[in-house]
């Protein structure tokens, strides 16, 4: 009872810290420059004269300009959309030469003198400027001192805020989300007005909003270039220029009146245009809550697995793979026929109903290789035929190729029930139908009861399944996952593993996934297809990869060591590293002598002595005990030599408490020729 009390007031903690180091001579101008802000708006709100606030609202003069400024905002406001939206579009998206020249001219009304802005219309755009009396004789329009002109001038200087929040809006939004809508099956234009649009939809609102306020308090550029003509360009900032010459009470009053309609714009803004954080209303549950968050739960998928096996578990239609409904067939019989070139350069075919697992390190052209099948990558090529039908040179949303994006790319403005519509939907299917549909394969997955949630109402494990199901419903020809259990922990990722495996198998289409996981490789695939460079250096059944790895990388990843060489006389293996291994007696190893090779000793063949064993191994280094890690029942333990390169040894905790074993222990390492595997590279 006498411990420490943490202060529940806020600022405590990291905050307050913050708050009790700023330094005085930072706080005092900082708080004068809040009151060098703050009194110009105190001093109008002091010299108003409330009694006749309102009679000097509603003279002629004033309703007049009112009328009239709500006229040329809301045409520049129209001006600025049509030529401010294509403009953010082709600063965000489209690379070309001369586009910091272009942002630059979008700026520069922001900086320039709304005068001297003004003056600039005038020679562009007045009867003796440079497009003025061709607009004249041409289309009979004349902009200077007209209301035209006013509008020009309020779009002028206004339309900039519109570009640049619709800039770092389209620059913030994530390619897959349109991408992922395009592999579904919906067009250029179903894309933008279903998913761009609504997520653009409040950064297009914010600078509409910024842009009226701006352009329906314009004074400079209006006055230079349209004059101060009443009822045609004697707009509100105008009257009270007028207004402080005669009737100042009457100024202060429209003063305020302007004050409030910019205020109000930016209270109803709420930071959107500042960048200020805007909390969401419900935040991602974290994956330790996925349970209670999960009314569907994980009860009919079965314990998690535990480490890669070496053949992949039967998953062909009629395996009982664990409980619930038996998976509908997702596509027509559909095989992969595939040439690639570029940076992926490779030929790859797969009859219907196989599933490949694409390994390798990163930039090995995994992520390109999905790309270039669904037509999305410059960077690679790929001719590709599905079910005898060439999709080569069709466009992405025609292709019947489904991607499922590492971070799922949901759609964060619909429901996980509409989500997994969209491809329907994309395809023609009737509303209703696509939802029936839609419940049916949500309910396959174990999220069913989730239908109505939006993607931040999900945990991880249950916005991947979401994903799948979608990507599952739309009835694709080829499959794409990326990495699509990356994000999840370990036992999330083994339940969601698990439902993938049991629906796989269904599939008659081809699925390609992308994976860093050993398990995910062995357990989900039919075949493994290893990528380095761009080229394709092994493509054979998990436990054809698992025996016989043609890859360092692969070696590692399945926890093996793997060491390049070069094949020596009598079964040897001059390392590249330097070292002699040797191998069972009369082993070939092929192609020949001279040839490079890779040794693979699996880390439970490395045996562990405090002093130099005497017997059978044939192979026998002193080395130092640098790495000491736990896997799941046993220990991994990194030995350095100066003979050959690192090895890892898998022991007991038993055993490497025997030892005395701790970073830093000398120990002997050896290995018996028969344990290891050599295959030529």
């Amino acid at each position: 009872m006498g411990g420490p009390v943490r202060s529940g007031r806020p600022g405590a903690g990291a905050g307050g810290a913050v708050r009790r180091g700023v330094p005085a001579g930072l706080l005092v101008p900082a708080l004068v420059g809040v009151a060098f802000l703050l009194l110009p708006l105190v001093g109008v709100l002091a010299r108003t004269d409330w009694t006749s606030l309102l009679h000097h609202l509603t003279t002629p003069q004033v309703t007049q300009a009112l009328r009239l400024s709500l006229v040329v905002s809301g045409w520049a406001l129209l001006l600025s959309l049509l030529m401010g939206v294509p403009l953010a579009w082709l600063l965000a998206r489209v690379p070309f030469p001369g586009k910091a020249l272009v942002r630059s001219l979008v700026l520069l009304p922001m900086v320039l003198p709304p005068t001297v802005g003004g003056v600039a219309l005038l020679l562009a755009f007045g009867r003796r400027g440079v497009l003025g009396p061709w607009l004249e004789s041409t289309f009979g329009l004349t902009l200077p001192f007209h209301t035209a002109g006013a509008v020009v001038a309020a779009a002028f200087v206004a339309m900039p805020f519109l570009v640049i929040s619709l800039e770092g809006a389209l620059a913030g939004l994530r390619p897959s989300l349109e991408e992922t809508a395009a592999s579904l099956g919906a067009g250029p234009l179903r894309v933008f007005a279903t998913v761009t649009l609504p997520l653009l939809a409040p950064a297009l609102a914010a600078g509409a909003a910024l842009t009226w306020a701006r352009a329906l308090g314009e004074f400079g550029a209006t006055i230079t270039f349209a004059g101060n003509l009443p009822g045609a360009t004697q707009t509100l900032p105008l009257q009270v220029y007028l207004l402080l010459q005669d009737s100042p009470e009457a100024a202060t009053s429209v003063s305020l009146l302007l004050l409030v309609i910019a205020m109000a714009v930016l209270v109803a803004l709420r930071g959107r245009w500042t960048g200020g954080a805007v909390r969401e209303a419900r935040a991602t549950p974290p994956e330790g809550a996925a349970a209670a968050a999960d009314p569907a739960g994980f009860a009919d998928l079965g314990a998690p697995e535990e480490g890669p096996t070496l053949e992949k578990p039967p998953i062909r239609p009629g395996a009982e793979v664990g409980a619930g409904p038996a998976p509908a067939p997702a596509a027509e019989e559909s095989d992969l026929r595939a040439e690639l070139t570029g940076y992926t350069r490779f030929p790859l075919t797969a009859p219907a109903g196989t599933t490949i697992a694409v390994v390798g390190p990163n930039g090995a052209g995994k992520t390109t290789l999905l790309s270039a099948l669904l037509g999305l990558t410059p960077r690679a090529h790929a001719e590709v035929l599905l079910g005898g039908r060439d999709v080569t040179r069709l466009p992405t949303h025609r292709r019947e190729v489904a991607w499922v994006p590492q971070d799922g790319a949901l759609f964060p403005h619909l429901s996980a029930l509409a989500n997994t519509a969209y491809g329907l939907r994309a395809r023609g299917v009737p509303r209703a139908e696509a939802r029936r549909q839609a419940r049916e394969w949500l309910t396959r997955l174990g999220v069913g009861e989730l239908a109505g949630r939006r993607p931040a109402q999900l945990s991880g494990g249950q916005a991947q399944r979401v994903a799948l199901a979608r990507a599952l419903a739309a009835r694709p020809r080829l499959l794409l996952l990326d990495e699509p259990l990356a994000a999840l922990d370990q036992t999330t990722r083994a339940r969601v593993r698990h439902t993938l495996r049991r629906h796989l198998a269904g599939f008659g289409g081809v699925c390609l996934i992308v994976t860093h996981d050993p398990v995910e490789a062995v357990s989900l695939a039919d075949r493994v297809l290893v990528l380095e460079g761009g080229e394709a250096v092994q493509d054979a059944p998990p436990a054809e990869v698992t025996r016989h790895p043609r890859s360092p990388w692969v070696a590692r990843m399945l926890g093996g060591n793997a060491w390049e060489g070069a094949a020596g006389p009598d079964g040897t293996v001059e390392l590249a590293g330097g070292g002699l291994l040797t191998t069972a007696p009369g082993e070939a190893i092929p192609p020949g002598p001279g040839a490079p090779v890779l040794a693979v000793i699996a880390p439970e063949a490395v045996s562990l002595h405090l002093a130099r064993p005497e017997g059978s191994p044939r192979n026998v280094w002193a080395g130092t005990v640098r790495e000491l890690t736990a896997v799941g029942s046993r220990l991994r333990v990194l030995v350095t030599s100066p003979e050959v390169p690192a090895l890892v040894a898998e022991i007991t905790p038993a055993a490497a408490a025997d030892l005395g074993l701790t970073d830093g222990t000398r120990v002997w390492t050896a290995v018996k020729a028969t344990e290891v595997t050599v295959v030529g590279l």
